[in-house]
């Protein structure tokens, strides 16, 4: 148990190091590149496993909440992106991949973060399944609007991945817990985000691997933009959720559904209908997100862990 709860907590330290692995040999991380439907899967299973039902049925009482998130996730990003690319400077290749990356719906690995963070888990699954449903349209429209490229994405593949890889896991997960009681159920909730954690770790660590020759290009001034991105996006998302009137959980989770993005379908989309160097930001912009999301979690599961002794 005590290595389970380690392991939940180390997700920065754990995702940097897998991060310097990966790029120091890239080899060691290469095979991975044909599991990651298996790791999102295994990753949706742990937050159903941990999902509590009560959180669920709240949820979907809040339609008004949902779509509020989901027109925060598209506007937001999109307009953070292309300023960014815009203010930038860089040659297009490099600045349409900030576009992309604004574009992109939140990532699968918020809901565990959320999770970590003591966020509104149900809401980020909620938040996470419609922008990624959304994607399809909203994303090459937004790229086209944004960017002057047009996008071209397989509507129906790309729905069938997602109920594979989020939809039936996390249903699966749910209808596991109903069976566990008392110490297993324990157990259950401690090794869900452990698991979770490593699946994280393991796909941050594979996105370094496979642009491992391109990140050695990039400048201070692509680290500096999206360092400068991400942490925006959780300032304004986290507004966004003060005007909107969430409580503090609801805020936190939209701050961290709008600051973190599918860095990985943007590298992918980048990758195949642009050239090589259009996928630098969002490769950097995948591990960033991740560490910069697992140091504030730590920091509040820290902040937390004294509080409820106290109590």
């Amino acid at each position: 148990m005590r290595l389970l709860r380690w392991l939940a907590n180390a997700l920065a330290p754990l995702t940097l190091a897998g991060a310097g692995a990966a790029y120091l040999a890239p080899e060691w991380f290469l095979p991975v590149g044909g599991y990651f439907l298996w790791l999102f899967a295994a990753t949706m299973f742990a937050l159903g496993v941990v999902l509590e039902p009560a959180d669920l049925r709240d949820t979907l009482t809040r339609p008004r909440a949902i779509g509020l998130g989901v027109l925060a996730q598209y506007s937001i990003m999109p307009l953070l992106g292309f300023a960014a690319a815009w203010a930038s400077g860089l040659p297009e290749a490099l600045a349409l991949g900030f576009v992309i990356v604004g574009c992109a719906p939140g990532a699968m690995a918020s809901n565990v973060i959320v999770y970590l963070a003591g966020g509104a888990v149900a809401y980020s699954v909620a938040l996470t399944t419609v922008a990624t449903v959304l994607s399809p349209l909203f994303t090459p429209v937004l790229v086209e609007t944004l960017g002057g490229t047009f996008l071209p994405i397989p509507f129906w593949p790309m729905m069938a991945t997602i109920v594979k890889t989020v939809l039936l896991p996390l249903l699966a997960g749910m209808a596991a817990r109903r069976f566990l009681r008392g110490r297993r159920l324990d157990l259950a909730e401690a090794a869900a985000p452990a698991m979770a954690t490593l699946a994280i770790v393991v796909i941050c660590s594979y996105a370094v691997a496979a642009n491992q020759a391109r990140l050695a290009q990039i400048g201070p001034t692509v680290f500096a933009l999206v360092v400068g991105l991400n942490a925006l996006g959780y300032l304004l998302g986290w507004q966004a959720g003060r005007l909107f009137g969430f409580d503090g959980r609801h805020r936190l989770t939209l701050s961290i559904e709008i600051g973190m993005q599918n860095a990985g379908l943007g590298v992918a989309l980048a990758l195949e209908h642009f050239r090589p160097e259009t996928a630098l930001p969002g490769a950097l912009f995948a591990v960033w997100c991740i560490l910069t999301s697992a140091g504030v979690t730590t920091a509040l599961r820290s902040r937390a862990v004294p509080a409820r002794a106290a109590a």
